[in-house]
């Protein structure tokens, strides 16, 4: 397996190229990782990256309108500022939604046995909910769900290499959306000059992609570690969440385009770097740089001393949730831990392209025995093998894809002309 995941990464890399400064690298240390993510000249977000060809592939339909893919300027402004209007929520109200949502989710399961699932298709639902919600302020119509996890799972699929992208689903969501913001139905609108299309794909990328996939695969990192767990105080659950997302950090790499030259100890990065911020590789220096699970670190810890960017870097497009984000995430795993216990023996790894199997046994009841779990086990190495090799042949083809359609390219050649 290990020769297939080297043959996938070489191929990658002939493709795409050696373009990137990697962060924290021999150019540039963990010691200046938040300066120069913070600096003003990293700003630059997609154009002049042929990487940005890639991650435009996977996030289509609309990517320049993916708040995270916009360029610097007052397009980027408009729609951050209404991102943060749609969370500006009071964390009571946050904790509500996320609580609710859990219940109606986990009323789906029997309550007299365990049962066997995937909790990141478990818990999509749940984020579809609430961020639809968050967008409407009204509850989410199962056939809308539908169209929202069907989305946001094949929007992570295609980026995990396990699938192809099938637009057809994709498109069904923006049709939605479009129908409801041409009749008036949408509160959540774009002013002008935004067309009524780009709010569609602003919504769809921000709320009913980005969201749902993130908070998915957190809750299933947070379950997955938490599966001896039984304080459930608010406190206990917090340095959970944290040291999850110490150890399995939601955010690979981050690029960004310098606009200008940066200096680095004796030397500066030339205008038009493309930075390419680890931060799992960041994470993994500083006071906290092992790879133990021990949320009780932070009874000594404090955030602010260790490399802990779980949300981002507030002074370069921190994550716009990382307000709201906690409290939603604190809420689900209360309400799953109290109902139930949550057992796997399958491998625990930051891209989970198994999405968590595991079992879920009513509080009260007695788990799955050793045999069960010894199977889970097998099963998933015999299944990791094929889903390498599927990453292998699905990755490769949509990166060749990628680079044919330049997506990305394209927009700047037209937007320039």
């Amino acid at each position: 397996m290990k020769a297939v995941v080297d043959l996938r990464e070489w191929i990658f890399q002939r493709i795409n190229g050696s373009e990137g400064i990697a962060v924290p690298g021999p150019l540039v240390g963990p010691e200046d990782f938040e300066r120069v993510y913070s600096h003003p000249a990293a700003d630059g977000r997609s154009r002049g990256a042929a990487l940005s060809d890639l991650f435009w592939y996977w996030l289509a339909p609309g990517p320049h309108m993916h708040q995270e893919h916009l360029e610097p300027g007052e397009a980027y402004k408009t729609v951050a500022r209404t991102t943060r209007q749609v969370l500006a929520v009071p964390h009571a109200r946050s904790d509500e939604l996320a609580t609710a949502a859990t219940r109606r989710i986990l009323d789906e399961l029997p309550t007299a046995r365990t049962s066997h699932v995937r909790l990141r298709d478990l818990m999509m639902p749940i984020w579809a909910e609430v961020s639809y919600e968050l967008v409407f302020g009204a509850s989410c119509p199962r056939e809308v769900r539908d169209l929202i996890v069907a989305n946001a799972d094949d929007v992570v699929t295609a980026l995990k290499g396990m699938s192809l992208r099938h637009m057809s689903r994709r498109d069904r969501v923006t049709r939605y959306l479009l129908d409801r913001i041409d009749a008036g139905t949408c509160p959540v609108v774009l002013p002008p000059p935004f067309t009524a299309l780009e709010t569609a794909w602003y919504l769809q990328g921000a709320f009913f992609n980005t969201a749902v996939v993130q908070m998915s695969e957190a809750m299933t990192h947070i379950l997955l570690c938490a599966r001896s767990v039984e304080d459930t105080s608010d406190d206990s659950l917090d340095r959970i969440i944290d040291e999850t997302l110490r150890v399995y950090p939601l955010f690979g790499i981050a690029h960004r385009i310098t606009s200008g030259p940066i200096t680095v100890g004796d030397h500066a990065l030339p205008t038009g770097s493309v930075l390419l911020f680890n931060y799992r590789a960041y994470q993994r220096t500083g006071p906290a740089a092992d790879d133990k699970f021990d949320p009780d670190r932070w009874l000594s810890l404090r955030r602010q001393d260790a490399h802990f960017i779980p949300y981002g870097v507030n002074a370069n497009r921190a994550c716009p949730a990382r307000g709201s984000a906690p409290v939603q995430l604190r809420a689900a795993t209360r309400e799953v831990l109290r109902r139930f216990s949550v057992a796997s023996s399958a491998a625990h790894t930051r891209s989970l392209p198994s999405r968590g199997p595991a079992y879920l046994t009513p509080r009260g009841l007695a788990g799955p025995g050793r045999n069960r779990l010894a199977l889970m086990r097998e099963r998933d190495r015999l299944f990791d093998v094929g889903r390498s090799v599927k990453q292998l042949a699905c990755g490769t083809w949509m990166v060749v894809d990628a680079r044919r359609q330049k997506l990305c390219t394209r927009f700047f050649e037209e937007v320039g002309s």
